[in-house]
């Protein structure tokens, strides 16, 4: 397993085991990606980005995570309240990868809007995570 695989699924873990988020999201509200025409609202990993963070002593990768929270309309305030719930079960926390180690996972934005498209509305986060 990669060390992004390993944090994807120490997200997802972390996220789909809160007794409070997923009360604010319903069964199967957390999934590690989306599905067309899913239940609203939802999270989901919508992209993990990693590159290369060696260092001259240690072998390490940086990951961009971007979560996104879907609502439905008029679901402003709950995509706000779902992503204040994440970024609390995820900023700075000390999540156990298989065969990794996490150095750090901070959060880094979170944009809210509305989603046209869909006829909702969307919390994108961004976290940035360090591993060896």
């Amino acid at each position: 397993m990669s060390a992004a695989a390993a944090l994807q699924k120490a997200i997802y873990e972390r996220l789909a085991g809160d007794a409070e988020l997923l009360l604010l999201l319903g069964d199967g509200g957390v999934r590690d990606h989306l599905h067309t025409g899913s239940h609203r609202p939802g999270i989901s990993i919508a992209s993990l980005e990693s590159r290369d963070a060696s260092t001259a002593s240690e072998a390490g990768e940086e990951h961009l995570v971007t979560l996104a929270v879907r609502t439905g309309e008029g679901g402003n305030r709950a995509a706000q309240e779902i992503a204040a719930r994440v970024r609390a079960l995820l900023d700075d926390a000390a999540l156990d990868l298989a065969g990794f180690s996490l150095v750090s996972l901070f959060h880094r934005r979170t944009r809210t809007g509305r989603d046209a498209k869909a006829k909702g509305h969307i919390a994108e986060m961004v976290f940035r995570a360090v591993t060896e």
